[in-house]
């Protein structure tokens, strides 16, 4: 795979998805993916992750049935118009019996979960309520389907939150925001930018959408987790009140925020592979310790006992295995390098003679040798510093592809390189829609929005690209999944 993640991106993860045994798109149901043991594994852990976080943070779990009956969905004109397009619907059951109403399966839970709300939430003490449900959801892509970046089906948590004013519903919006730092960028080394998204661009039954932006090797943007300021829109029509303190009806503020894991492995396997194959950071390895005994048939057993003595030193801590297969060690070092583990121990007969270890770091090209005894604090060291090498390395790839443009064509030569493009732009309210529309027809590009954090603001002379105008905004652009 040399050089294919950087020269054509398409191919090396086409090819890293069947090395690695990630995923097969041979399910008889076109745009549905079957996902295989040693994505799962790390998704998984993802997962755990996530939700550990979340529950630290005061949400509870839940799970909600996966359909939803049509009167629910229609109860919030704009999320029903955003969304039927993309609905599969249950109309049938047994042999075709016609339902008494059709069902969708869900493509986001709000209408599922509300419906509930309105029968939870009676008053203050009921208030904050703070719930979320790991899960799948379903919505029918038209655009081409790849593994893990866009399918039918895909695997996510939704956290759905009710306050009992707009100010507490913002600090939550804020709280999400944190909580992509905090895990998907610090711990699963993905680095994004935090946009506002347009208005024409938000969350159908949004009042604004917030959503982490990140980039593909081939410089295109893939959306990461959203988080939306619901207001009072959904509270109102699923009548979600409660009795305040003046004795009076209310309706909840309300909140959502959506990580998509398996969308989140896509940018994990993409941002942090090299052309050897997958890296993971140290927690999210499938496998985080190999062990690879290399012997002559005179010292086999003597090299496998050692083996399994130091793999049992390890695996109360880590999930740790010994290859002892016939292929050859040149064989297990490109396979284990290939899939992904961070850390490769080798054991021969010099290593069993001077009871010590050669280890290599997936990281680093680099081997070393050390003495048993310090095997375990080796370990514990090195686990936190493959992580934050990766990290590093995400960050600075990242950085360099931020532009700049001050008219169209400059935006589309700069899109042609690939990344963010950084714009002067009229407004991202509804009215600058139609500037946003010129853009994409012209250079293919979609505004992001605006950063979140460190906002810009437009200098006196800064004129939309567009229109000319002058710029309310600084907005990035970018080609997008």
């Amino acid at each position: 795979m040399d050089n294919k993640k950087k020269e054509n991106f398409s191919e090396w993860y086409t090819e890293i998805i069947q090395k690695a045994e990630l995923a097969d798109i041979r399910y008889n149901v076109k745009g549905f993916v079957v996902f295989k043991p040693w994505s799962v594994i790390t998704m998984e852990k993802m997962y755990d992750i996530y939700e550990k976080e979340l529950q630290d943070k005061g949400h509870n779990p839940a799970w909600f049935p996966i359909v939803i009956p049509e009167s629910n969905f229609t109860l919030e004109a704009s999320h029903v118009e955003g969304f039927t397009p993309e609905v599969f619907w249950v109309t049938e059951h047994g042999r075709g019996e016609k339902l008494e109403e059709k069902l969708a399966l869900r493509p986001t839970s709000e209408t599922a979960m509300y419906k509930m709300y309105s029968l939870w939430i009676q008053g203050l003490a009921d208030l904050p309520l703070k719930i979320y449900q790991r899960g799948s959801v379903y919505r029918h892509e038209t655009k081409a389907t790849r593994p893990f970046i866009r399918s039918r089906e895909f695997y996510w948590i939704e956290a759905h939150n009710c306050f009992a004013t707009k100010k507490e519903a913002v600090n939550q919006v804020k709280e999400d925001l944190e909580t992509t730092e905090t895990i998907m960028h610090q711990q699963f080394c993905i680095p994004f930018i935090g946009f506002q998204r347009p208005e024409w661009d938000k969350f159908a039954g949004a009042v604004h959408t917030y959503a982490a932006d990140t980039l593909m090797p081939d410089g295109k943007v893939i959306q990461q987790p959203s988080t939306h300021l619901l207001g009072q829109n959904f509270s109102k029509p699923f009548d979600i009140n409660f009795q305040n303190e003046k004795g009076e009806k209310d309706y909840v503020w309300q909140t959502c925020y959506g990580p998509a894991i398996s969308r989140m492995y896509a940018s994990l396997i993409s941002s942090l592979g090299d052309d050897k194959g997958l890296r993971f950071p140290f927690e999210l390895a499938p496998i985080q310790i190999i062990i690879v005994p290399i012997y002559k048939e005179e010292n086999k057993r003597n090299v496998l006992t050692y083996s399994k003595k130091i793999k049992k030193v390890l695996e109360r801590d880590y999930r740790i295995k010994i290859d002892d297969s016939d292929n050859t060690p040149g064989y297990k070092f490109n396979e284990w390098e290939m899939k992904g583990v961070p850390i490769r121990l080798e054991i021969g007969g010099r290593e069993v003679e001077n009871n010590q270890i050669t280890i290599s770091l997936r990281t680093s090209k680099e081997k070393q040798s050390i003495k048993l005894i310090k095997l375990k604090k080796f370990i514990r060291i090195h686990a936190r510093e493959i992580t934050d090498t990766l990290r590093k390395e995400a960050d600075e790839n990242f950085k360099e592809v931020i532009h700049n443009a001050d008219s169209l064509d400059k935006l589309k030569s700069a899109l042609q390189k690939g990344g963010f493009v950084r714009v002067p732009f009229c407004s991202i309210d509804i009215k600058g829609k139609e500037c946003a529309d010129i853009i994409k027809a012209e250079t293919s590009g979609d505004i992001r929005g605006t950063k979140v954090n460190d906002p810009e603001r437009p200098r006196d002379e800064d004129k939309c690209i567009c229109c000319g105008k002058p710029a309310k905004n600084i907005v990035y652009v970018a080609k997008q999944y």
